[in-house]
């Protein structure tokens, strides 16, 4: 089963999640039949949005994670709640590149250089809006600097997905340590030793190691207290009424032409790729609807 652990360390100056996500990853690959390198992309942006979704207090608080890049996979989105439930896609799923220079998926020359876009529905007026610029399109880097500034939190992200011969997931999880205001330069420095001596999270992962373990192996000298396990899952909420509603913010004008066009239409979901169909009488009804 997937799952979150949230823990402090020294004294409440280190806040950290872990993560083990690998039904997650798995369900989207399924969904979205993603090559390995398109599944590694959008499986560490759902690990991540997993453990950023349950950073937010609101019930109903939601958390949207885009990259928009310049390489062949195009962009990702992935959606978060409170209670780390995720969903995500790719725009280019099938995009096939090849290994890096270690051998691994080249997941930062599938994304390319371009921008991460952080937004936080958390019931104002207006969503709060974060961005930053690309730094290697690993994903783990580009979320590390995101924090630093754009959240001004010094922090450490760390994202993997293992994938089996098969293109099935082996693995999948991650971490985001983050240092607390008053944090002592003693602790700064002894933790950014400890990080600089860490084998990958894929590593860990592949050891099988738990997210407790991880963030033993991580913090364990500081004192590591976990103080949460959360379920996390990829959950899809669309429904005929959701898909509706979007029909009828694209306005009148296209709601005509599909009326007159005289055909059932379809539309899927992007996020589960479930099919809904539309009936030229629900168009009227949806018509008559958005003109009241």
């Amino acid at each position: 089963m997937d799952y979150i652990v949230r823990a402090t360390a020294a004294n409440q100056q280190i806040r950290a999640f872990a993560a083990t996500t690998r039904e997650m990853v798995e369900t989207a690959r399924n969904y979205h039949n993603t090559s390995p390198v398109a599944t590694a992309a959008l499986g560490r942006l759902l690990s991540a949005g997993a453990m950023m979704g349950v950073m937010m207090k609101g019930e109903k608080d939601l958390l949207t994670l885009q990259i928009k890049g310049s390489g062949p996979i195009g962009g990702i989105t992935v959606t978060a709640d409170s209670s780390a439930n995720v969903k995500g896609y790719v725009q280019n799923p099938a995009v096939v590149i090849h290994a890096n220079e270690n051998g691994k998926l080249d997941v930062g020359g599938a994304i390319g250089i371009g921008i991460l876009n952080v937004i936080k529905d958390l019931g104002m007026k207006e969503p709060y809006v974060g961005q930053c610029e690309l730094k290697t399109g690993e994903i783990g880097d580009d979320l590390t600097y995101y924090f630093a500034v754009s959240e001004q939190v010094p922090s450490s992200v760390g994202l993997g997905v293992l994938m089996e011969k098969n293109n099935t997931v082996r693995q999948a999880g991650g971490f985001i340590i983050q240092l607390m205001p008053f944090t002592s330069d003693e602790v700064i420095d002894r933790l950014e030793e400890k990080l600089a001596q860490t084998t990958s999270v894929t590593a860990m992962l592949d050891r099988g190691m738990t997210p407790e373990q991880i963030l033993e192996e991580l913090l364990g000298e500081f004192g590591v207290e976990i103080t949460d396990r959360i379920p996390t899952q990829y959950r899809c909420d669309c429904s005929k009424e959701r898909i509706e509603r979007a029909l009828i913010s694209i306005g009148k004008k296209d709601l005509q032409e599909m009326i007159a066009d005289g055909e059932t239409i379809e539309v899927g979901c992007q996020f589960c790729n479930k099919k809904y169909q539309v009936t030229v009488d629900e168009l009227k009804e949806l018509l008559a609807r958005s003109s009241r």
